[in-house]
Parts: structure tokens; sequence; C-alpha cells
């Protein structure tokens, strides 16, 4: 029987049943989950992002079972992670922020990289820049980041993003060769780490000692964690699209439903 404070469960389709119940009986399960388009919409104003009321009662459904990690995957910066997930001190949820530089564990709180003052100092020059460079397309802006910045085209035209990401683009080269580029929906990203959720996955796996992972994402820049994913593992893609992911779910409401659906399976396992 279901607990009456248990998120409830919207039909899931039987493909998707079937591959949550392939990692809902593991002995320590990882559910690391991308944010912006897969627990929240894409908003205009990227500060402005929550995840939906399903999608988080079935997130905190799962961080209460035993053995089960979950793990906010994601490119936000750490600070700006916490506030759109209303994240707090005594949260359960551990987060992967910028991609995998930046950790939040329960229990420890923040671990960041050490950054020198010339990471810093070339990072604050190339936004600057960047920031110039926006100034000139209406629509564009510049989001910054701890270990680089965003270009975000969503408010603008086709032909001002296209041209504003261009001129960044030659603005990065000359500058900064050797910085990670990475394209996502409306967004370019460049930063002078060069982690990526691949290797946040892995991080995380061998921290905890997971027996399978589950990750979700909808991006560009969640495909890199999808193909690293092992055989005993579930990638689940939200959206249309070509993916690595082994299922996919249409929209956010249908992530938010498998993932309680997944919550329901594994408590049903570990009675």
């Amino acid at each position: 029987m279901t607990p009456p404070d248990a998120p409830h469960v919207s039909a899931v389709p039987d493909e998707v049943r079937d591959a949550l119940a392939s990692v809902a009986g593991v002995p320590t399960l990882l559910v690391a989950l991308d944010f912006d388009g897969t627990l929240s919409p894409h908003v205009v104003d990227p500060m402005s992002a929550r995840m939906l009321p399903a999608a988080r009662d079935a997130v905190h459904a799962l961080a209460a079972l035993p053995q089960t990690v979950v793990a906010l995957v994601s490119g936000r910066s750490l600070v700006d992670l916490r506030i759109i997930a209303e994240h707090t001190d005594d949260s359960p949820i551990t987060l992967a922020a910028s991609h995998g530089a930046e950790y939040w564990f329960p229990g420890e709180g923040a671990v960041e990289p050490a950054e020198d003052d010339s990471e810093r100092g070339l990072r604050d020059l190339l936004r600057a820049r960047a920031e110039e460079i926006a100034a000139d397309y209406e629509g564009v802006w510049i989001e910054p980041k701890t270990f680089g910045f965003g270009v975000h085209t969503r408010n603008a035209t086709d032909e001002a993003g296209d041209a504003a990401s261009a001129a960044v683009d030659e603005m990065v080269g000359d500058l900064a060769p050797d910085w990670r580029r990475r394209t996502g929906k409306k967004i370019v990203e460049y930063a002078f780490r060069h982690e990526g959720k691949d290797s946040a996955i892995a991080a995380l796996r061998e921290r905890y000692a997971a027996d399978a992972v589950l990750f979700a994402g909808d991006d560009t820049t969640d495909e890199d964690a999808l193909r690293s994913l092992q055989p005993q593992d579930l990638g689940i893609h939200v959206g249309d699209g070509e993916t690595a992911a082994r299922v996919s779910v249409a929209n956010i409401p249908a992530m938010a439903a498998a993932l309680a659906d997944l919550a329901q399976q594994r408590r049903d396992a570990q009675e």
C-alpha cells in the first residue's frame, strides 16, 4: 500500500516502467538528475527556475529511501544551483555543479577546487569582453559562472543570437583557445575547467559505491553522461531527438511520473 505522503504516480509507459525495474532493486542506487529541462522548465530568467511540484515530491521521496542517493548534476554554478533547487544546509541531496567541478555533500557541505589568480583574471577579462559584445545584440546576455560564463540567446532573434555567439567564439578562440566550449539549448558556455557530467557521474559512483546509476537529462551536455553509463545503469532522455539513453520520456511531468514510479518500485523492493 502506498504511504499517504508518497507522490502521486501518473501513468508511466510499460517500456519506461520495465527499464526502471532493472535498477529499482539494487542495493545502492545513485539517482543523478539534470535540473533545467529535466526537473524544471527552461525559463526566460534562469534564476527563476524551480522544480515542478511533482518532480520535487518524487525527488524527495527517493532521497528518503534507504541506500538511495539523489544528486542534481548541473552546469549551473554551485551558488546558483542551491538557490534554484531551494537546497538547504540540512538537505539529503548531493549537488554536482559546474558540470562536476563543484560539489556539495550532505553532512560535509561545499567542496570546490582551488583557483589561481591567473585563471580568475582571464575569466574576468573574457567575461567583460563577452558582455561588451552582448550589449550590441538585443536579447543576448551573459551569465557569470564560477569557471567562465554562458552566452544566453533565448530572448534574441536567431540572427542576433548567431552573430553574438560567433563574435564571442572568435574572442575566446583568440584569448583562451584551450577553454572548453559547450552548447546547449539557446546557450553557449565557456570554461577554463574541463570536467563534464560524465566525470561527475564517475566521481559520484565511486564515492557512494553505487551498484547502479540512473541518469536523466534533456540537453546536449547530458549526452556525455548518458554515453558514459554502464550496462547495469539506466539513462533517460527528456524530450525528442537522438540520444544515447535507453529510454525517453516526453516532458518534465512524464519524468516526474517516472521518478515517482521508481520510488514506489524501490520502496516495494526494500520491504
